[in-house]
């Protein structure tokens, strides 16, 4: 019977410690899939972040092209 409990216990001890081995790894993934995804987020914003001062680029030439015509046409 003392055989069978130490068994019984060696058995659990090695689950317990493969499990938590188990959980590490897990977590190292869910880890490396969240920085994955939060690099592809900083990704994103910068491509729209330059789309957006390209435009604003674009409508400041074009305001200030307006503006140029504008006072050349007042000045006729």
């Amino acid at each position: 019977m003392k055989k069978v409990f130490i068994a019984f216990a060696a058995l659990s001890l090695v689950a317990s410690v493969y499990s938590c081995r188990e959980t590490e790894t897990k977590t190292e993934e869910a880890v490396e899939e969240t920085m994955e995804d939060a690099q592809d987020a900083m990704e994103d914003v910068q491509e729209s972040m330059e789309e957006v001062v390209d435009s604003l680029s674009t409508e400041a030439g074009e305001a200030m092209e307006n503006a140029e015509n504008a006072i050349e046409g007042e000045g006729n």
